[in-house]
């Protein structure tokens, strides 16, 4: 079974790859993104290094926010006018579903993203936090 988490975001606010690791790392999580990473351009899988740990990450697509949800106007009122959306799906893994967190956060932090897993309501952003260092702790421990 897979799980998604979507992140709406500004098409303007989009960000680099650098400008993603620095806030990453401003986080304080030890997460390397794939050196390559463009969320326009691409799609598949995205590799990650969680605390050295390689063989990490995430299958990545993106595009126009009603693409993704077809028409959900509970969540698109949520949104607000954020006109872009980065999907990140993971299998089973603590380290993939980590690093897709990880992410959510440093685009909550860098770009001003709204984050929902699964098309739930958004958490807040600092409950989203606290939970991915549980989540980074149960990677670590699986």
């Amino acid at each position: 079974m897979s799980n998604t988490q979507y992140a709406f975001l500004n098409r303007t606010s989009i960000p680099s790859r650098q400008d993603l690791q620095a806030a990453v790392d401003a986080l304080g999580f030890d997460l390397k993104l794939d050196t390559e990473l463009d969320f326009v351009k691409d799609s598949g899988f995205s590799p990650c290094t969680l605390e050295g740990s390689p063989d990490v990450g995430f299958e990545l697509d993106s595009g126009e926010t009603e693409e993704f949800l077809d028409g959900d106007d509970e969540l698109l009122s949520l949104i607000g006018n954020r006109d872009f959306c980065i999907s990140m799906s993971w299998r089973g893994s603590m380290k993939d579903c980590a690093a897709a967190m990880i992410v959510s956060c440093a685009l909550v932090k860098s770009c001003d993203a709204v984050i929902s897993y699964e098309c739930e309501p958004p958490e807040p952003p600092s409950k989203m936090l606290e939970a991915t260092n549980e989540i980074v702790i149960a990677a670590r421990n699986a």
